[in-house]
């Protein structure tokens, strides 16, 4: 009879997953701090994300953010979670706004309403929740390693 062993890994040998999370009120919370929230949780990942990919998190964090502190009464939440082998950051925007995300068309000669552009471009599966009251956009913005830093 051949016995094997298998060992399974308990969550004390592998290190806890990277999140942050914040709520405010609405207009309270600065975009400024919510690229630094991106930059300090990717700066602990290992392996590092690339400068580019820190870059693109901050953009859709920033887009992401700004829509909900433009267009919602308030409190707003944000939460990060650095995907296991750092390969994705997991954006959370959480909003009290009832109304549906709207994606304009493109028109170069505007200023402003860009931004869900962005997003699309630089994350993948942009989801929208309804909640009780408000609605959470979450989304996943793929990160590459650390070449540049």
């Amino acid at each position: 009879m051949d016995i094997r062993l298998r060992t399974y890994a308990t969550t004390q040998d592998r290190p806890a997953p990277l999140r942050y999370s914040h709520t405010w009120d609405s207009g309270v919370f600065s975009i400024g701090d919510a690229r630094d929230a991106v930059a300090d949780l990717l700066g602990r990942a290992r392996p590092a994300p690339d400068r580019r990919s820190v870059q693109d998190a901050q953009l859709v964090v920033s887009e992401l953010v700004t829509n909900a502190a433009k267009h919602a009464p308030g409190p707003c939440a944000l939460r990060l979670e650095l995907l296991p082998g750092a390969t994705a950051l997991r954006v959370s925007v959480t909003d009290t706004s009832s109304e549906p995300l709207r994606q304009r068309p493109p028109d170069p000669r505007r200023v402003g309403g860009h931004g869900l552009h962005l997003v699309s471009m630089l994350a993948t599966a942009l989801e929208v929740t309804r909640l009780a009251r408000g609605k959470r956009v979450t989304t996943t913005v793929p990160l590459t390693g650390a070449a540049d830093l």
